[in-house]
């Protein structure tokens, strides 16, 4: 390939790339690529000049606005800046101007290169009339009411002295704490995050409306002046700033300056130190010979100033390619896919994983095995994939599918409705998620171990001595002494009684004899520490007041669980789900083997019974098209979910139902996980109708259908002993006061509640009342 040739693929590689980062905000090149053609070009160029073009991208900033907003010519032109990358090159341009201006060690303006979007402000008679991006360098566009969103910017000039026209150069920026919460925010409610902070600034401020620009937390950095008329400005670089701050303009508080090329690689190196603390991306460091005289003697060449320069940092992106994606389960379940890449060196660090955020990002990103990916590093962040190179994909790459198995304990990753988050629903027995199980398993609200704090936790489940929650029950004195001593050695202590020849045996007495007071519990307290999904102390409460039996509750299809109040479909597939993992059955099984008792285990409420017929189990399945008047109607020709399942199609149509839906009930019943679905519910109906008694024993509660609120501090019992007395006898106990609320019962230093409940007219108890009611009916405080 000759020079020409060469030069003529480059200059398209450049404008294309500039096309799509300037014009289209869908960069195509990491900087570091972008980088290395632009040398290249310059390098060839000053090798054979008579090839040079007054169109090449040597010989301009960047492409040509878009059309999409208005054209501003700019009053002087905005360059960019030439880049240095190595120390030598600094050394060269500060040479240069040492040999120019014949001074030695020549004083410089430094700041931050801000990695975002270059604009100028035009201000007349001190008030913001005109604001405009860089574009070509000549013109730009006008994107005014999109900046006066921006509330870095001042709209009137604060103080005096400033010139009638004034144009203030600078660079709109997305702060990175900003960035991440706003990108979180998008992620949870399932929508395309942004890729990084710059291209979020970019296309932020370059939204045709403004009303979205003003939604993205954009900030901005005054860095220079442009045109300036009917003023004076100070003579230097540095002087300016500070005046620019005193008018009202941010100046980033990292500016400084410096003597000679020691001053400014010193510069570099202090902020490339610091460069992942800073509230804001950089991409390098810009060094300006501060005097304003000196500057104008260096001049220019074509495409930037003489007297300034950009000493880049590492590029923060680079290309590489995905080699897999691995599953990490987090200590809430959570299952996080983590691309493995070829290993690859993005902003000085090696690079081989990088995350995915979620299978929802994989789908937007639509990355494959085998892809060529570009992959970010900015600040203390985690690396991630911010986009494909689509043209680079092999056309026999397949989607990526979430596995469907934990890679931890085997158990099934699963994911609700409406969530973007999988989880793996082996909680009792995964690894990856053993301590939280053990720390929510012994809090004070579930088994209540005293004195297992974090601490002996972590210990406990590094050491091996806690594969599972029952294994707790298991633990004898000398397991204990021996974690203990096994801790020491690891962290290189020695207790003064050990030293002494004494062995501190008091703590694990006491965590023994705390374990051994857990074993006798309650059914609500037994089944709120196994930690199931979307399973709370109140839930735990209704679901053991309801079926009573902790036999009978790990084994229910997940429908039956909806015939509890407030209990809906997601709450009884996460309760599901939990018991038909065979490992979690286990861990129950072995904590009933090692003497933890359910104390209070009754017979199903009475109410159920009305609640086990064909009808209420066809709607609670959730079949698609079964609505509770086509349930009716099946119920009629179906005595029970067996008989169900034995029907033609066409005695479903004589029942009622549209011939397409009866199709699609028999397309629904042919499907062998539905299949067992039904008739595992049937069996569990005639399960519970044979337990269930045919009345509530003793008849109604007093306060059957009435609603309770508790506010304030009782004297003679706790607020959970009277919740637990008002349900005994029938109530609910809701924890807010509505047009609903029968009672409120209000001890000392009652709050809004009691206010709310007086404006309602909602009757109050006193706690002489309450206590009063429960004597009446057997109930003592």
């Amino acid at each position: 390939m000759t020079a020409a040739d060469r030069i003529a693929a480059l200059r398209q590689q450049i404008d294309e790339a500039n096309h799509r980062y300037y014009v289209l905000d869908d960069p195509s090149l990491p900087d570091a690529d972008y980088d290395l053609l632009l040398r290249e070009l310059e390098a060839l160029e000053a090798k054979h000049p008579k090839l040079v073009t007054p169109d090449s991208p040597t010989q301009r900033v960047g492409a040509a606005p878009s059309g999409a907003f208005a054209s501003v010519r700019h009053a002087l032109p905005m360059l960019s800046l030439s880049n240095a990358f190595a120390d030598e090159e600094v050394a060269d341009f500060v040479r240069r101007i040492e040999q120019k201006l014949d001074v030695a060690a020549p004083r410089f303006s430094v700041e931050p290169k801000l990695d975002g979007l270059a604009i100028s402000l035009r201000y007349e008679r001190g008030r913001f009339v005109l604001g405009a991006t860089r574009g070509d360098g000549a013109t730009g566009e006008d994107v005014t009411a999109n900046l006066r969103t921006i509330r870095a910017i001042p709209m009137a000039l604060r103080g005096e002295g400033w010139p009638d026209v004034l144009e203030v150069r600078g660079e709109v920026y997305m702060p990175i704490a900003a960035f991440e919460a706003y990108n979180g925010r998008i992620l949870a409610e399932g929508g395309r995050p942004l890729a990084n902070p710059r291209n979020g600034a970019a296309g932020s401020l370059r939204q045709l409306d403004p009303r979205i620009s003003a939604q993205r937390p954009l900030a901005f950095y005054a860095y220079g002046v442009g045109a300036v008329e009917e003023g004076d400005l100070p003579d230097s670089h540095s002087a300016t700033l500070a005046q620019l701050r005193e008018w009202g303009f941010p100046v980033s508080a990292e500016s400084d300056v410096v003597e000679g090329v020691d001053g400014l690689l010193a510069y570099y190196r202090r902020i490339g130190e610091r460069r992942n603390a800073l509230a804001f991306d950089i991409d390098g460091v810009v060094y300006k010979l501060d005097d304003y005289a000196a500057q104008e003697e260096m001049g220019f060449v074509s495409r930037a100033p003489r007297w300034a320069i950009a000493h880049k940092f590492p590029a923060q992106e680079q290309r590489t390619v995905l080699e897999g994606i691995d599953i990490q389960i987090g200590r809430t379940g959570a299952a996080t896919p983590v691309a493995r890449l070829r290993p690859v060196q993005v902003a000085g660090v090696v690079v081989t994983n990088a995350t995915l955020h979620n299978a929802d990002q994989i789908a937007r990103l639509d990355v494959r095995l085998g892809d060529t990916v570009i992959v970010r590093r900015a600040g203390d962040v985690i690396p991630e994939i911010v986009r494909v190179v689509a043209e680079d994909r092999d056309p026999a790459a397949t989607p990526w599918q979430m596995p469907t198995q934990c890679p931890v304990c085997g158990s099934d990753i699963v994911r609700e409705e409406g969530e973007a988050v999988w989880r793996c629903s082996g909680e009792l027995t995964c690894g990856a998620q053993r301590k939280e199980a053990v720390r929510h398993f012994a809090a004070r609200r579930a088994m209540d171990i005293e004195g297992l704090g974090d601490r002996y936790i972590e210990d406990l489940v590094d050491l091996g001595y806690v594969q599972s929650v029952a294994d707790l029950y298991a633990l004898g004195l000398d397991d204990l002494l021996e974690m203990k001593r096994r801790v020491d050695e690891r962290d290189g202590s020695e207790p003064a009684t050990v030293k002494g020849g004494k062995v501190a045996t008091r703590w694990a007495e006491n965590l023994i004899e705390a374990v051994d007071r857990s074993r006798r519990t309650t059914l609500e307290r037994f089944l709120f520490a196994l930690g199931i999904g979307h399973v709370g102390e109140s839930t735990a409460k209704a679901l053991s007041a309801w079926f009573g039996d902790l036999e009978l509750i790990r084994r229910l299809p997940w429908p039956l669980f909806k015939r509890v109040p407030d209990v809906g479909g997601e709450v009884a597939r996460s309760i599901g789900r939990f018991f038909e993992q065979p490992g979690n059955q286990q861990v129950i099984d072995d904590l009933l083997a090692r003497g933890v008792e359910i104390t209070d285990t009754h017979a199903p409420n009475a109410k159920l019974r009305g609640e086990l017929g064909v009808a209420t189990l066809l709607v609670d399945m959730e079949i698609p098209k079964i609505t509770k008047l086509r349930a009716d109607q099946l119920a009629a020709v179906a005595k029970d979910a067996q008989a169900l399942l034995d029907l033609p199609e066409h005695t479903f149509v004589a029942a009622g139902l549209p011939a397409d839906t009866a199709r699609a009930l028999v397309a629904w019943l042919e499907d062998d996980t539905n299949a067992r679905l039904v008739a595992a519910s049937g069996e569990a109906i005639a399960r519970l109708d044979a337990l269930t008694p045919q009345a509530a024993p003793g008849g109604s509660g007093p306060l059957d259908g009435q609603t309770a609120v508790l506010t304030g501090t009782l004297s003679a019992m706790t607020r959970d002993a009277a919740q637990a007395h008002l349900e005994a006898l029938g109530a609910k106990v809701s924890g807010s006061v509505s047009k609903k609320t029968s009672f409120v019962v209000a001890g000392e230093a009652a709050g809004s509640k009691l206010e709310k409940a007086t404006a309602l007219g909602v009757s109050v108890w006193d706690e002489a009342k309450l206590i009063a009611f429960f004597a009446e009916h057997g109930r003592s405080a």
